[in-house]
């Protein structure tokens, strides 16, 4: 069993910067792959980044692709995720998952485990 919880969403002017965090309990952290997805009012949750279980492959939508940036460190279970140039399309709630199959990362049926998401609010 894994329990997320993100942290770090909040208000921030459109060009600003957030990071988000989510952190992992347990003991098997480093073995699942751990991803973002985000869901804006009225519409789909969304995949957003994902990273391997070691942090060396990593995958983007193509909304935030050099935007966005995913890292993980596995001694404090936690995943980031470094929101830059933020724009008003990205507010949404942000949620991190794991996931034990880095290959299906895209797709939300492939995770095991969801945080309870975090609100980001980019004003233009």
């Amino acid at each position: 069993q894994v329990q997320l919880v993100e942290s770090g969403g909040g208000l921030v002017q459109a060009g600003g910067s957030l990071r988000l965090s989510c952190r992992a309990s347990g003991r098997t952290f480093s073995s699942y792959a751990m991803g973002w997805f985000r869901q804006a009012p009225g519409k789909e949750r969304e995949f957003v980044a994902v990273i391997s279980w070691n942090g060396d492959y990593t995958y983007y939508a193509d909304s935030v692709k050099g935007r966005f940036t995913i890292s993980r460190d596995n001694a404090k279970n936690t995943v980031y995720l470094q929101m830059n140039s933020l724009k008003s399309e990205d507010t949404a709630v942000y949620y991190c998952a794991a996931t034990s199959d880095y290959g299906l990362g895209g797709y939300q049926y492939a995770y095991h485990y969801w945080g309870q998401g975090t609100q980001v609010t980019v004003s233009s």
